[in-house]
């Protein structure tokens, strides 16, 4: 089973905002991007997805949307795809934010709550929750998932995944509209990362 997962492209939002949950729409054409995410797709030769989501928010689900047409493919949307929720945070920049909760929830990465959205705990469950479905016996070996969500997401999958912790895979580079494609082997806890960041 292969499990294909693309960053959105650039949102139209200032560098530095903190915008998880917020429904921000993309800088660009949602219509060029979706035509340069199929050219890349078929460089990697990615197979065609026998599933295909997408996070609600714009800025993922308006170029998944024009991509699944260029595909041939039905895309549906998945609230569990949405990226980590902020709470009071959302739209501040992240240099306003009080120092003190910022390290109050850096020392409690899984758990605090300083901003009053979700905790790391509860969005690694969300993701999980979606992420069941490509553990489940009947996902064929031949099968292939597409999904356009958020760093955080695409993050999180690797680490539980790959067995990673979520502080390792935060340090990986991952740049907007970036390809990641994992592939699971004859069981269903083997999986095996193709291609990060591509």
């Amino acid at each position: 089973m292969d499990l294909v997962l693309i960053r959105h492209p650039a949102p139209a939002i200032e560098a530095g905002i903190c915008y998880g949950s917020t429904d921000v729409p993309l800088a660009g054409d949602a219509a060029e991007s979706a035509r340069a995410l199929a050219a890349r797709l078929a460089a990697l030769a990615v197979p065609p997805p026998s599933r295909f989501a997408t996070s609600p928010l714009r800025r993922c689900a308006d170029v998944a949307h024009r991509l699944a047409l260029l595909l041939g493919k039905a895309c549906g949307s998945d609230i569990r795809l949405r990226e980590i929720d902020f709470g009071a945070w959302e739209g501040q920049r992240w240099d306003a934010i009080d120092r003190a909760a910022l390290d109050a929830w850096s020392a409690d990465l899984r758990h605090a709550r300083a901003h009053g959205g979700e905790s790391v705990a509860q969005f690694e469950a969300r993701v999980d929750a979606w992420l069941a479905m490509c553990r489940e016996p009947a996902a064929a070996s031949g099968a292939s998932v597409l999904a356009v969500t958020h760093a955080g997401v695409m993050r999180m999958i690797a680490a539980l995944l790959l067995g990673e912790s979520i502080e390792t895979t935060l340090k990986w580079p991952l740049e907007m509209a970036a390809v990641v494609w994992f592939q699971r082997g004859e069981h269903a806890g083997d999986w095996r990362l193709l291609h990060w960041n591509v």
